[in-house]
């Protein structure tokens, strides 16, 4: 029996940490998808902020995160202990640091890296590197304690997240959202004329190749994200999922993604006159984003609809958000993180459809786990809203959060890095 358990143990530290692999390859995935739907000018400064996002935000989260996030319950609010220390208890019930912890930064990093699109082209890099210290610290930590630390309020009231629509992608597009607010839009984004009226201005991507090498990329790192989430869920015979329930992850994460990509399309096609690339690629990530939370508890058909839903719901996003908000998001990553963040948790509420864990309304449940979801959506949208605008305000106040008009039209590869991303082409223009 022993030997059994032994295994068991063994086996689910394997699969954390393939799927904590897998994940971390969507560092790489976030840095091409940036990279090739902003401007040439910036294309150095977009991958340095991807790579030292994840090397800063992997200290602190050591550090201090962790602690607040999985240390001893206070008040089902905040975590107390394990700070700057990691326990090594190898017990096979209670599990480890070593085992949790490196599939846990790198949901870290993720919500951290969401902002850097959302503000690309215009950030100094040194309050980059302070506000993502302070999202991988605080802000993700302690939102993320309330839902999976087993002992938070939310997660006592039942909500269901399973791998993190809320958790990180909400948090991470709410963050993304106020920090390109304060920060202000692009020299040229909005030209008001003569006769009062707003024109906004299309900056193109330079590279669509990258952003769908780098959409797949994170296509290929959600079935680690979305997969590997079953090895350390609390719920179901045993306290684990089943082999059996990893497929059913991995193939409603499949099908959501791509009916996101598809109605992405075919919506863009429809709005304008031409089947839209950067929608469509974002369409896909939006299929993925909403399928994050309920990936468990749905069923294939389910998974196709919610992913047909986000995808629409992402192109509207991106025109709402750049057009009537005029807040100016490079990336559309507000409206992929949190707008299908947002309605993936609601769809648990919806679609969910597993005994025990989360029953929707279309399935009999009434709208008991619906009303448990949005009171988590609203909670934590108000925290990371709220925390994120007040850091963004200080970081401004501070040390500045803008570089200069015209290290702007330079380009940030000259001004923040002297270092071109193309060194001897001239293939960009100064807007």
């Amino acid at each position: 029996m022993e030997t059994v358990e032994t295994l068991g143990f063994s086996l689910d530290v394997v699969w954390l940490f393939l799927g904590a692999i897998l994940v971390f390859i969507m560092q790489a995935g976030f840095a091409l998808v940036e990279t090739g739907l902003t401007r040439a000018k910036n294309a150095t400064n977009i991958t340095m902020k991807n790579v030292m996002d994840f090397c800063f935000g992997a200290i602190v989260y050591w550090a201090i995160g962790w602690g607040l996030m999985y240390g001893k319950d206070a008040g089902g609010f905040i975590g107390i202990s394990e700070f700057f220390h990691s326990p090594m208890d190898l017990d096979i019930e209670t599990g480890n640091f070593y085992k949790t912890w490196f599939f846990q930064v790198v949901f870290a990093a993720t919500a951290a890296t969401i902002v850097s699109g959302a503000m690309a082209e215009r950030t100094q890099f040194k309050s980059y590197l302070v506000y993502t210290c302070f999202i991988s610290a605080l802000i993700y930590p302690i939102s993320g304690h309330w839902i999976w630390s087993g002992d938070g309020w939310l997660a006592q009231l039942g909500f269901h997240d399973f791998a993190g629509s809320t958790v990180v992608h909400s948090v991470g597009g709410w963050a993304a959202l106020m920090g390109a607010a304060v920060v202000g839009p692009r020299i040229g984004k909005y030209v008001k004329g003569e006769d009062g009226r707003v024109s906004v201005k299309a900056f193109p991507g330079h590279n669509i190749p990258y952003a769908a090498l780098g959409v797949l990329l994170l296509f290929f790192g959600w079935f680690g994200f979305n997969g590997a989430s079953t090895g350390i869920a609390t719920v179901g015979e045993g306290g684990i999922w089943s082999g059996l329930a990893i497929a059913r992850v991995c193939v409603t994460t499949c099908l959501a993604a791509a009916g996101g990509a598809c109605s992405a399309m075919i919506f863009s096609w429809i709005w304008f006159k031409k089947p839209d690339a950067s929608m469509t690629l974002n369409g896909l990530l939006a299929g993925l984003v909403a399928i994050t939370a309920p990936c468990a508890v749905v069923s294939p058909g389910a998974a196709i609809v919610i992913g047909l839903i986000g995808g629409i719901l992402v192109v509207l996003a991106v025109e709402f958000i750049d057009k009537v908000l005029k807040i100016d998001d490079p990336v559309g990553a507000s409206s992929v993180h949190l707008v299908c963040g947002i309605f993936g948790t609601i769809a648990v509420g919806i679609w969910g459809n597993v005994e025990g864990v989360a029953v929707g309304l279309l399935h009999g449940g009434g709208f008991a786990q619906l009303g448990i979801q949005l009171i988590g959506i609203l909670s934590v949208g108000a925290w990371a809203a709220g925390t994120s605008l007040i850091l963004f305000l200080a970081v401004k106040a501070i040390t500045g959060l803008r570089v200069s008009p015209k290290e702007e039209l330079v380009g940030l590869d000259l001004s923040e890095h002297k270092s071109e991303a193309y060194t001897g082409f001239q293939i960009f223009s100064n807007m």
